[in-house]
């Protein structure tokens, strides 16, 4: 059991929040929960947490994307481990560059629409967002995981033990 790392969740399902809080604490995690990008930010700089794990979509497609790209981008915090939660497809690959495979997957005419995909590299557990936003412009964000809902603990609890250690 751990007692002393702290996880942000951040989604705007308090029943989720309920069950990941549920899970987490009875593992003896200390959990901070937030509704969404704005107050996961304020908990981010109030809280200093371990680890995030962040909804893919709240009130905007793009929240959860928005709120792992601040994260990324932040020197502060940057090195804090980022699971995002989803029920979308997850690409699993064997592929290095995963940005390249993701624009020359989305350049095929079946998937040009395709706003988001989330990739997955099934040889160094790489993984990362690669979407569309409102501009139309390409972004990247890289994480380190994929959590499928509904939550699964024998699933969850594996990965975040291996992300704090």
């Amino acid at each position: 059991m751990n007692t002393t790392k702290k996880i942000l969740v951040v989604d705007d399902d308090i029943d989720v929040i309920n069950i990941l809080q549920t899970i987490l604490t009875n593992e003896g995690y200390q959990v901070v929960t937030a509704n969404g990008k704005k107050e996961g930010l304020e908990k981010l700089n109030a809280e200093k947490p371990d680890l995030a794990i962040l909804d893919v979509m709240m009130s905007t497609h793009f929240e959860g994307f928005e709120l792992a790209k601040a994260i990324r981008d932040t020197k502060e915090f940057s090195h804090i481990p980022v699971v995002m939660q989803t029920s979308i497809y997850v690409m699993e690959t064997s592929e290095n560059d995963m940005i390249k495979m993701a624009h020359e997957f989305r350049k095929t005419i079946s998937n040009k629409e395709l706003d988001v995909l989330l990739i997955q590299n099934t040889v160094n557990g790489e993984a990362g967002i690669d979407y569309i936003d409102e501009n139309k412009k390409t972004i990247w964000v890289p994480v380190n995981g994929f959590i499928k809902k509904p939550v699964d603990s024998k699933k969850l609890l594996p990965q975040i033990e291996k992300l704090l250690n």
